[in-house]
């Protein structure tokens, strides 16, 4: 099947074998062929850039973003408000690709242009807003700080969300006065990038302001060392976070980081175990469990673990496997063999080590069924590890005390929830969980745009975007003072 015709808004021609530079060019990096992970089949084909197609783009987006910057405010307003029409109006068509390119469901597809919507509207938005503060200051002399550009902005997106968690960065970072180089995943290179790129090529945003370049690892260790770019933002995994970090480091980038979790999903024996059992089911299996803040462990009170167990396990097997996209199940495939086998190997070390396997495993190809581990414990890999896979593991304890060391128990420190009708006590333990973002009375997998995002250790270096934190990340701070006439000092 054809991934677009040529009446779309998505039209292929454009970007066969292409990159993006404001126009559609062809990289020095060769081909990228991309399959549809429930088919097999080829879905399509972009350019890959190398390091010299990096090296261009990022002096060309530097040659174009002063003027930019300087673009009066309503409007570059304007060019955000016409790309979220143009995603408005082609929503069926952009939903329907990302379901397919990403392995997801319709459901995720539309809600990734739903989210993508509402970022383009929160950039225009951010136009709006005080761009700087008057400063407290000695008679004659007027003092006030100002938000300014870093210049360039260079955005490395992964592939499970990839067109939310590129336009994240991207419109923010364009609307704060940056130009951006983005560097989407390779094998998601439409979501991540080019449709991207196609709203905003239809919206009239002047030409060398986004430039889009698919690539591996030498493209994105290019963009990172590359002295035109001042800022890197980077999501995707933690092993490759420390990489990206360590590159950008050598010409002192700023660095915002949002990486992997092992997130924990406290029950306490009061709680409502229907209502708990449909949370963890979403937190742990939502598309796949490929999502940085999926919930990586169930912590039930001893009192209620057996129970809730078999609550998942009734879900589990309810769950239909296959084509999500075409609607024909709610677990789509994994993102690859690679991924696959990983879950399949963790899996298997957990229950080697003493955990049981109450329901799923290894499906066909790179289906792997929802599946339920119980009598997880510490140590085991389970426990341990980020999975990125649909396994719930459920972890039992006896008291808030343990359920609070347990939750702990890792380098990671992204998303945290506690279910219980007991509202204080459940908020009592949220205050001691150490985590970047905390449900009371849902599960760990939520994101509205409009807030903070950033998680602590191995989950992030600390900051957030998003919301009110999009100007503190793609902005820095300029101290101006003005007199009359400069002053006689004593020298």
């Amino acid at each position: 099947m054809p991934a677009t015709n040529h009446n779309s808004f998505l039209r292929e021609t454009q970007w066969r074998e292409q990159i993006f530079n404001g126009a559609w060019i062809r990289p020095l990096g060769g081909v990228n062929p991309v399959r549809e992970p429930a088919t097999g089949d080829a879905l399509t084909s972009t350019g890959m850039a190398d390091a010299a197609d990096m090296a261009s783009a990022c002096l060309a987006a530097a040659r174009a973003q002063p003027a930019w910057a300087a673009l009066e405010p309503r409007a570059k307003a304007q060019i955000f408000r016409a790309a979220a029409g143009h995603a408005e109006a082609n929503f069926d068509e952009l939903a329907t690709f990302v379901a397919r390119e990403t392995g997801g469901s319709l459901l995720k597809g539309s809600h990734e242009v739903r989210e993508a919507i509402v970022l383009l509207h929160q950039a225009a938005g951010l136009l709006a807003q005080p761009h700087g503060l008057v400063l407290p200051s000695g008679a004659g002399r007027l003092s006030y700080a100002r938000r300014v550009p870093h210049g360039v902005v260079g955005v490395i997106s992964p592939f499970n969300f990839p067109l939310v968690l590129s336009l994240r960065s991207v419109a923010p970072a364009l609307a704060a006065g940056n130009a951006v180089v983005l560097k989407p995943d390779p094998q998601t290179p439409v979501s991540g990038g080019f449709l991207i790129a196609r709203l905003f090529e239809a919206a009239g945003l002047p030409k060398g302001l986004l430039q889009v370049l698919p690539g591996g690892v030498e493209a994105g260790e290019a963009l990172c060392r590359d002295s035109h770019v001042g800022m890197i933002a980077f999501t995707g995994s933690t092993a490759a976070g420390r990489k990206v970090a360590e590159a950008a480091g050598r010409t002192l980038k700023k660095v915002a980081l949002e990486l992997g979790g092992k997130n924990s999903l406290i029950v306490l024996e009061d709680a409502d175990l229907e209502l708990a059992a449909s949370n963890a089911a979403w937190g742990a299996w939502l598309h796949q469990g490929q999502i940085c803040m999926a919930t990586g462990r169930i912590l039930a009170h001893s009192s209620i673990a057996a129970e809730l167990t078999r609550l998942l396990v009734q879900k589990a097997k309810a769950l239909r496997v296959g084509n999500a996209a075409r609607g024909e199940a709610e677990i789509g495939p994994l993102i690859n063999e690679r991924q696959r086998q990983r879950v399949v190997d963790i899996v298997e070390a957990s229950v080697a080590a003493g955990a049981r396997l109450e329901a799923g495993g290894p499906g066909d190809g790179l289906f792997y069924l929802p599946t339920v581990l119980s009598g997880v414990r510490p140590g085991m890999a389970a426990f341990e590890q980020e999975i990125f896979g649909p396994v719930a593991c459920v972890v039992a304890f006896d008291d808030d005390d343990e359920a609070v060391q347990l939750a702990n128990q890792t380098e990671y420190g992204l998303s945290a929830a506690v279910i219980s009708p007991s509202v204080g006590r459940a908020m009592a333990i949220g205050e001691r969980l150490k985590c970047g973002l905390l449900h009371i009375n849902d599960q760990t997998v939520a994101d509205e745009c409009s807030n903070p995002f950033g998680g602590r250790g191995d989950s992030g270096n600390g900051g957030s975007v998003g919301g009110p934190a999009d100007w503190d990340e793609y902005t820095q701070w300029q101290w101006v003072t003005v007199k009359d006439a400069p002053p006689r000092y004593p020298f």
